[in-house]
Order: C-alpha cells, then sequence, then structure tokens
C-alpha cells in the first residue's frame, strides 16, 4: 500500500489534532485489510516429523531365537 499524503487546506491544526486525524485514518486504513490466507488443517493422528524420529523396532531387541545358546 502506497502512503498518501495528507494536506490541510483551511487553518492550522495542532500537532495533537494532525496526530488524532492521522490515527483514525490509520484504524480505517488497516480495518479493511484482507484476511490472511487458512493455514493448513491440523492431522487427525501424531506424525514424526521426519521417518528417523520414529524408534524402528529392531530385530535385536526381540526374543533370543532357539538356534543361540542362552
Amino acid at each position: 500500500m502506497t502512503p498518501t499524503p495528507i494536506r490541510v487546506l483551511r487553518g492550522t491544526p495542532t500537532p495533537e489534532e494532525l496526530a488524532a486525524c492521522i490515527l483514525v485514518l490509520q484504524a480505517l486504513a488497516s480495518s479493511h485489510a484482507p484476511d490472511p490466507p487458512p493455514g493448513p488443517p491440523p492431522a487427525i493422528w501424531p506424525r514424526p516429523t521426519s521417518p528417523l524420529a520414529a524408534p524402528a523396532a529392531a530385530w535385536s531387541a526381540g526374543r533370543a531365537g532357539a538356534w543361540r545358546a542362552p
């Protein structure tokens, strides 16, 4: 948005009056701004951020096979 200059055509307003006028104009200009686009919908189930973040079932974590000596 390009700033528009404000010109005083009549009178000599005080700095406080100018500040109040500028504040009202900025509030009016920002109230008509378009809404930002919606974000993605939330996931239905939790997911890891990467494939390596989830623990994998390791073959060594299971029971020893019958062929191994205890």
